[in-house]
C-alpha cells in the first residue's frame, strides 16, 4: 500500500487555551484541552505562538463580559499585529454559550462561537474552523428544560455538561490516571499545588438576580467515583491541595437520591494518596446543615473553611433575592461553624444597590458585617443581567447609578477595614500554610485562606521552603487579608 492509499494524520497545529472567570471554568478549560491534545492539537502556554486561540469567556456581570470581549479582540489582533500566528480565534464559555449567535454577530472578530454543546467534538470543530470552514453558533436557549424538573429523574449522559466528561478511552486522558474504572478528560494547563475539581453543575435555585441556571442548566452532581478517581490523578500531577467547586456545594448528591453525599466524599478524597487538603467552595446557607459543617471542621485532611454566599443581610431584601434569611439567622449559622471551629476561615459576597433596598436595609447589611467578623467579602454593585427577574422589577424600586456606586463605594471601605482587623486577630496563631511561589518571598496560603481571592501569607526564615510544601508558621503580622508569619524553627 501506497502513502497515496493511506489517509495522512492531520497536520499538527498549536492552540493556546485563555481561560477567565472562576475556578469551573478552569476545570472546564483543562477538559477541552484534554480533548484537543487527543485530537491532534500541541498546547502552547502564550497566544503569540499559537495558530488558534481558544478564548474560555466568562458572562456572569458586566464586568467580566467586557473582560472576555476584550481578550477576544486582543487574541483577533494577533492575527495581524505584532507578527502573531493565529489563523483562528474561538469564543467558548459562559458568555458563548448564554449569548450564541447574538455574540457571532456583534464580535465578528472571533472566528467562531462554540456552546457547550460543541465541547465533546471540539477538536474536529476547530480543525475545520481554521480550514476555513463557516461554524454556525446556536441560538441562546434555557439549558435547565433540557432536563427534568425533579432531580432524581434527571439522567445527565443525554446532554453535554462541561467539566464532567470521562474518557471512552486512554487515548483522552493524561498520564497518570487511574488504571481501571471510568477516567476523566483533562489536561492541567497550571502546575501549582492547587486543582479545582469539580463537585457538579447548575443550579437549581432562582435567585432574581442570577442568569447562571439558564445557560448553565439544572443541578447535577458527578459521579462520586468519578470525582475520586479525578482526584487521584490529581495527586499523581503533583497537585497537593483540591479545591472542590460547583454552583452549589450544599446540593450535591440530592439527584443522586443522598443529599449528605458529600460528607461521605469529603473523607476519601482527603484520604487520597498524595492529598494534603480539601477545601470546599460556595456553600448555600440556608442549605449549610449541622453534618456538613462537622465534616468540614472535623475531618482530617479538610481545612474550615466556609464560603457562605449571604449575598445581603436584610429579611426583605433577601426575598426579593428569592432566597433565604436574616441577620439573626445567618449569625446563628456562623456561631456554630465557630463553635466546631474556632480559627475556621469564612468568606462571603454581598450585593449592594438591590432594586428596593433602603436606607435601613443597608443598615442591616452593615451592622452584620460588623457582628460576623468574615475573614472576606466580596462587594457587589448590582446591576441588571439580561434574563433575570430583577432586571424586570419596576423602575421605581431601582436605584440609580451614581447611589448603587457610592453604596458600594461605601460597603467596600467598610469591609476592608473588618477584615484587615480579623487579619489582624489572626497575629500569634500558628498556621500551616501551602508554598504555592517563590521569587523575591516564600509565599502561599494558610488554611483560612481560598485561591485567588482571599489574600496570601508570607513565609520568613523558609528560605529552604519548594513550591507544594506545607510549612508550619506563626503569624507576626499583616497587609489588609495578606498574612506575614514566621516558619516553625526559623530563627
Amino acid at each position: 500500500m501506497t502513502t497515496t492509499d493511506t489517509e495522512l494524520p492531520p497536520t499538527p497545529l498549536n492552540v493556546a487555551v485563555v481561560t477567565l472567570g472562576c475556578a469551573r471554568n478552569e476545570v472546564d478549560s483543562e477538559e477541552l484541552a484534554g480533548r484537543l491534545e487527543a485530537g491532534g492539537f500541541v498546547l502552547v502556554d502564550d497566544a503569540e505562538d499559537a495558530d488558534t486561540v481558544v478564548v474560555n469567556t466568562c458572562g456572569f456581570v458586566e464586568a467580566a463580559k467586557k473582560d472576555s470581549v476584550d481578550t477576544l479582540l486582543e487574541a483577533a489582533d494577533l492575527k495581524v499585529e505584532h507578527g502573531g500566528r493565529a489563523q483562528a480565534v474561538v469564543a467558548v464559555g459562559c458568555l458563548a454559550e448564554r449569548y450564541g449567535k447574538d455574540l457571532a454577530e456583534s464580535l465578528p472578530e472571533a472566528d467562531a462561537v462554540l456552546g457547550f454543546d460543541d465541547y465533546p467534538d471540539i477538536a474536529a470543530k476547530l480543525r475545520a474552523i481554521v480550514g476555513g470552514e463557516v461554524h454556525h453558533p446556536h441560538t441562546p436557549s434555557d439549558r435547565r428544560r433540557l432536563l427534568p424538573i425533579s432531580p432524581v429523574d434527571r439522567d445527565a449522559s443525554t446532554i453535554s455538561i462541561p467539566g464532567h466528561e470521562v474518557a471512552a478511552d486512554t487515548s483522552e486522558i493524561g498520564a497518570g490516571a487511574p488504571a481501571t474504572g471510568p477516567r476523566s478528560v483533562r489536561r492541567r494547563l497550571d502546575s501549582g499545588p492547587m486543582a479545582p475539581l469539580k463537585l457538579a453543575s447548575g443550579c437549581d435555585r432562582r435567585c432574581t438576580f442570577c442568569a447562571i441556571p439558564a445557560f448553565r442548566g439544572s443541578f447535577v452532581s458527578r459521579r462520586p467515583s468519578d470525582v475520586l478517581q479525578e482526584g487521584q490523578w490529581l495527586a499523581t500531577q503533583g497537585v497537593k491541595e483540591l479545591f472542590l467547586v460547583s454552583e452549589n456545594s450544599t446540593s450535591y448528591g440530592k439527584d443522586l437520591g443522598d443529599l449528605r453525599l458529600l460528607e461521605t466524599l469529603l473523607p476519601e478524597l482527603s484520604g487520597i494518596d498524595g492529598i494534603e487538603r480539601v477545601r470546599v467552595s460556595y456553600l448555600q446557607p440556608a442549605e449549610t446543615r449541622p453534618g456538613l459543617i462537622e465534616a468540614i471542621a472535623d475531618t482530617p485532611g479538610v481545612v474550615p473553611y466556609f464560603d457562605l454566599s449571604f449575598q445581603h443581610a436584610s429579611a426583605t431584601v433577601l426575598r426579593r433575592m428569592r432566597r433565604f434569611g436574616d441577620p439573626e439567622s445567618f449569625l446563628d449559622l456562623l456561631a456554630r461553624i465557630r463553635s466546631q471551629a474556632p480559627l475556621a476561615g469564612v468568606r462571603s459576597n454581598v450585593i449592594v444597590g438591590f432594586p428596593g433596598e433602603t436606607d435601613e436595609d443597608l443598615q442591616t447589611l452593615c451592622d452584620f458585617l460588623v457582628a460576623a467578623r468574615m475573614d472576606v467579602t466580596g462587594v457587589f454593585g448590582y446591576s441588571d443581567e439580561d434574563g433575570t427577574e430583577a432586571a424586570g422589577f419596576a423602575d421605581d424600586l431601582k436605584l440609580d447609578d451614581d447611589e448603587i456606586r457610592a453604596r458600594t463605594e461605601h460597603v467596600t471601605g467598610l469591609v476592608e477595614e473588618l477584615n484587615a482587623q480579623r487579619a489582624e486577630e489572626r497575629i500569634g496563631e500558628q498556621v500551616v500554610v501551602l508554598v504555592e511561589s517563590i521569587d523575591e518571598a516564600v509565599e502561599g496560603r494558610a488554611a483560612h485562606q481560598g485561591p485567588e481571592v482571599d489574600g496570601t501569607t508570607t513565609l520568613l526564615g523558609a528560605d529552604d521552603a519548594e513550591v507544594g510544601d506545607l510549612v508550619t508558621a506563626t503569624v507576626t503580622g499583616t497587609d489588609g487579608v495578606d498574612l506575614v508569619a514566621r516558619a516553625e524553627g526559623a530563627a
